[in-house]
Formats: C-alpha cells, sequence, structure tokens
C-alpha cells in the first residue's frame, strides 16, 4: 500500500538521533529545605525523622531525630514547636502533628530503653559545661560524642535548669526529665550538683580543662518598684515554682493576683489554682493580642479557671488587697494610664515580670563582653576569651528550651573544631522548598490529629500531666501526613508522566535519574512533581 507521506526515521533511531539536544531547559533532582527544619532552633532533621517514623521505623527515627537533640521526650512536651507553624501542610487542611511525634518517639525510647553509642575514640581534652539546663545539657551530649570529656558545674540540686526550677510538673512530669538525663549519664556526661561556679577562671584552671561552655539559666527575677504595705505578701514567679520542687509549697492564699503577660505568669496562675486558689487573676496592661504568652497557654488557663485583667496595672499593695489602674493603648500600641482605679481583693501577689542571669562568675575575665545582661558572643559561640563560649539564656537570644538545645549543639561543634585547632564549617543550605514549589493537588486532606487532654475537674485541683500523647496508630498516621517538601519520596510521578520515557528509576531508596539523550525540556515531570524535588535548569549553551 502507497503513502502520501515518507517516514524520515529509522525505527529505533531516536536515541542515535539525541531528540534531547532540542531543549533549552533540562529537569534536575534536587534537595531543598523543608520549611519544618528551616524553622526548628534545635536544628532538627525533622523530614529526616519523620521518613522513618512514617514507615513504622521508630528506633531508626529516634536516632535521626537525637542526632541533633538528646531530650525528645522532654522537647516533645516544652517546645513550642515553631516548625508546625512553618509546616506547608498547613496550607491544605493542617500542620503536621511534628511535636506530638516527637514526643512519642521520646516516650518509647524511655519504655524500650534505647541509649546512645559511645565514640570508639576518646580525644583526651576536657570540657567544662556551666549548668546542668537545656543549653549545657546540650553541649555536654555532643562533646561526649565528639570523644571530648564534658562536666557539667551545677549549682542546683538536681539537672535540668529552667526546665525543673520554671516548668511546672502538669507539663513536665520529672521522671521524664529524669530518664532523659539519666541516658546523658550513661554516655559518659559527668554533673557535678551543688557546685556553682564563681569565679570561671579558677574553675577552669584547677580543674585542668581546655574549653569551658556557659550555660547559666535566668533564674533571676526582675523587680518593679510597686508601692506595698509592710503585711502584703508580694512574691517573685521564679521563688514560686522553684519551690514547688521542694517538701514546703508556697503559701499563697485563696485570692492570688499574678502581675505579668507572659508564659510564666500563667504557669504561676495555673499552679496557684492546684494549690488550692480559689481565685488565681492574671494583671496584665496591655490586651490578649499583644500577650507574648502563647496563646494555647493561655486557652488552657482559662479553660481552669484563670481569670484575667486586661489593660492594668497594679498601683500598690496593702494586705488583703491591690489598686489597680485601667490602661489605654495609644497609637503606637503603648500602654497609657487613664487615672481610672480599682480595688481587687488578694492575699497574695506574685511578680513575673521576666527574668536575669547572675554574670557574676565573668567578672575579671579580659575581653568578655557583656552587653544588656547578656554575653556577647560570634557565630561561633566563642565570647571575647579565647576557648570560652557561651549560649541559652546567657547569649542574646529568644529564651525558649528549643533554642538553649540548639545553641548547646552549635557550641559543642565549634568547641571541638577550635580543640582541634580548626574552624567549624556549616554546610551550604539548600533552597527553601516553600509551598509554591509543591504540586498541592496530590495530596488529600488529612485531618490533624489532637492530642488529648486531662479532664478539666482533675486538671485544676492535681499536677498530673495535662497534655497526654498519641498512640502508636496515630503517632503513624500523623508522621504519613508529612509532604516531604522538597525532597523525593519516590512517588513514580516523574516517571509516568515523561512522554519521552526519559526516566530511570534507580530501585527502592535509590531514587531516579534524566536520560538526558532523550529529554526535550518540557517540564512536564516538574510541574507534576508533588513535592517539588526537581527543578529546571537553563541547558548550557
Amino acid at each position: 500500500m502507497e503513502h502520501d507521506f515518507a517516514v524520515t526515521l529509522d525505527v529505533g533511531s531516536s536515541l542515535a538521533n539525541h531528540t534531547g539536544s532540542w531543549r533549552t531547559f533540562r529537569p534536575e533532582y534536587v534537595h531543598r529545605l523543608p520549611p519544618c527544619n528551616d524553622a526548628c532552633p534545635a536544628g532538627e532533621d525533622i523530614q529526616g525523622w519523620l521518613s522513618f517514623a512514617e514507615g513504622g521505623e521508630y528506633e531508626a527515627a529516634w536516632r535521626a531525630l537525637t542526632r541533633n537533640n538528646p531530650l525528645p521526650a522532654v522537647m516533645g512536651r516544652v517546645c513550642y514547636h515553631p516548625c508546625e507553624t512553618a509546616c506547608n501542610r498547613a496550607q491544605i487542611d493542617s500542620a503536621v502533628g511534628i511535636n506530638s511525634v516527637e514526643r512519642f518517639l521520646g516516650d518509647m525510647a524511655i519504655a524500650k530503653g534505647w541509649r546512645f553509642t559511645p565514640p570508639a575514640q576518646k580525644s583526651g581534652k576536657k570540657v567544662l559545661v556551666v549548668g546542668a539546663g537545656p543549653a549545657g545539657l546540650s553541649a555536654a551530649f555532643h562533646l561526649a560524642l565528639f570523644g571530648h570529656e564534658s562536666t557539667i558545674h551545677e549549682a542546683g540540686p538536681a539537672p535540668g535548669g529552667m526546665m525543673r526550677f520554671g516548668i511546672p510538673k502538669y507539663r513536665l512530669p520529672r521522671d521524664i526529665l529524669d530518664a532523659e538525663v539519666a541516658r546523658l549519664k550513661d554516655l559518659g556526661v559527668t554533673i557535678e550538683y551543688d557546685s556553682k561556679v564563681s569565679d570561671l577562671q579558677a574553675t577552669v584552671r584547677d580543674g585542668g580543662f581546655d574549653a569551658a561552655f556557659l550555660a547559666v539559666g535566668a533564674h533571676i527575677a526582675r523587680r518593679a518598684y510597686i508601692p506595698a504595705g509592710e503585711a502584703a505578701r508580694v512574691l517573685d514567679a521564679v521563688q514560686v515554682l522553684r519551690s514547688m520542687e521542694g517538701e514546703d509549697k508556697p503559701l499563697l492564699g485563696r485570692r492570688v493576683v499574678v502581675y505579668g503577660g507572659g508564659n510564666t505568669a500563667i504557669d504561676v496562675a495555673r499552679t496557684a489554682k492546684r494549690l488550692g486558689a480559689e481565685e488565681a487573676i492574671i494583671v496584665y496592661r496591655r490586651t490578649r493580642e499583644k500577650m507574648p504568652a502563647h496563646d494555647f497557654e493561655l486557652e488552657e488557663a482559662l479553660e481552669e479557671g484563670v481569670m484575667m485583667k486586661w489593660l492594668s496595672t497594679i498601683k500598690n499593695v496593702e494586705a488583703g488587697a491591690i489598686t489597680v489602674e485601667k490602661m489605654k493603648l495609644d497609637d503606637k500600641g503603648f500602654p497609657q494610664p487613664t487615672g481610672e482605679f480599682e480595688t481587687l481583693e488578694a492575699d497574695s501577689v506574685v511578680l513575673a515580670l521576666g527574668q536575669d542571669v547572675d554574670l557574676s562568675l565573668l567578672q575579671g575575665i579580659p575581653g568578655l563582653e557583656i552587653k544588656d545582661g547578656v554575653v556577647q558572643v560570634g557565630p561561633d559561640m566563642m565570647t571575647g576569651a579565647p576557648g570560652i563560649f557561651a549560649g541559652g539564656d546567657m547569649a542574646p537570644s529568644e529564651r525558649t528550651v528549643t533554642v538553649a538545645i540548639g545553641h548547646g549543639k552549635q557550641a559543642a561543634r565549634n568547641i571541638d573544631a577550635w580543640l582541634r585547632g580548626e574552624a567549624f564549617a556549616p554546610p551550604p543550605r539548600h533552597e527553601l522548598a516553600s509551598f509554591d514549589k509543591l504540586n498541592a493537588w496530590y495530596y488529600g486532606e488529612a485531618p490533624k490529629t489532637v492530642r488529648p487532654m486531662l479532664e478539666i475537674a482533675r486538671r485544676s485541683s492535681t499536677f498530673e500531666e495535662v497534655v497526654q500523647g498519641l498512640d502508636e496508630s496515630n503517632a503513624l498516621y500523623e508522621a504519613r501526613r508529612c509532604l516531604s517538601c522538597g525532597n523525593c519520596f519516590e512517588c513514580d510521578n516523574c516517571y509516568g508522566v515523561c512522554p519521552d520515557n526519559a526516566v530511570i528509576k534507580l530501585g527502592p531508596n535509590k531514587g531516579f535519574q534524566f536520560n538526558y539523550d532523550f529529554c526535550k525540556g518540557c517540564g512536564v515531570c516538574a510541574t507534576e512533581c508533588p513535592c517539588g524535588a526537581i527543578a529546571m535548569a537553563p541547558e548550557e549553551i
């Protein structure tokens, strides 16, 4: 049969003709930085350990997690999870419950007795860590993994710093904290209690230490001048929360007023209710929108009967009563007095106005600079004094447990490099896997698992843990909600949609590669990649 057109290419000759030479852009597999990882102050590879968890490989997930954070059961309770605020999934339905999965893994590790693996070799170097709070514990952990001998000097009688003496038991049970600290001791970390460092230079010299990391927490309560009668009972929040660790609980009375707007103020008010106060009122000089405390903590407090007195400031305190002045916000959002006063009954007033760090141990150290109540450090976490590093509450930063954990890791890496006469060079950061890089159409809706809560009746009368953990089925489901932003999870989309069969499968967990002899650069693979793991790059001419 004759045809009115001619076939100009032999069958099977497309490879010989290199059809890929037609393109002006080429697809490339890339690794983008997931927004959860980017937002984590502790520098966790969240997407990495979630990928193990979603496959049911829980111990592998825990080990991947603890490469950056040695206290996952603690952090799964007290971290304010900025990773979830950044999570791309929130633009589809709701953020992945990263923090709840972290807690699940941390609790499983305690239950199953998982331990860290000591380093094969010791360096022979000794590092002093001042303070057994989150920054100090994190630094000591990472230093021990590097093979250095790390010794923590802790002024208090127990480890944890503000995690123990500033966070109530209903948020962080002490057996959880103790279990994770015990694991660090098993790794070789030494903690000396009731060992306050008053002269840093002398301690370093007498102990034969090669470097020091300063991680003293902010334990000194800030005061405000408030006229008070002789019989008035005025306490500070740090004093109240710290005394909860002793045998003698603070006597606050039936009507307790807390002055402040941070998370510590809420913690004290909720503690007062649990100690039997009929009324616990937080007096704050601004509005709810301006309150620095986290909204979910305020909601929990309101559920427990804590009351709020917005736009108010305390003018004076007498025995059994306080006088507050109503405030109003000016155009810039600052509170201004109105001249209107009100009297509230109060058996005690607790001031929660922030905390400062005791820096007396640093006196006389050459080169060390203190500004605005904190120690100045460089990008390597080292102070102006060679070999002396600082982090956590002592350094300029946001004061959270997560930030402190990250500071400890960062300092340990730089201390290790300094001890070897080198400089630590962090790896380059990948491009952010923002939501616009994803193809969200491929992801179905899967609502977030809400963590169960202790019933309100028991919450206000006991110190039982309020927020409960997930079971295995819920944790597995939550881990599988991860979109794997910016990193291939081998869904086979690129392989299936390529019109030129230019995608080569390399096998399970090995990914794909492009055959550029066939690829015409149409970009369908990049457009249809769910997680944004393919980028189109200009073809080199």
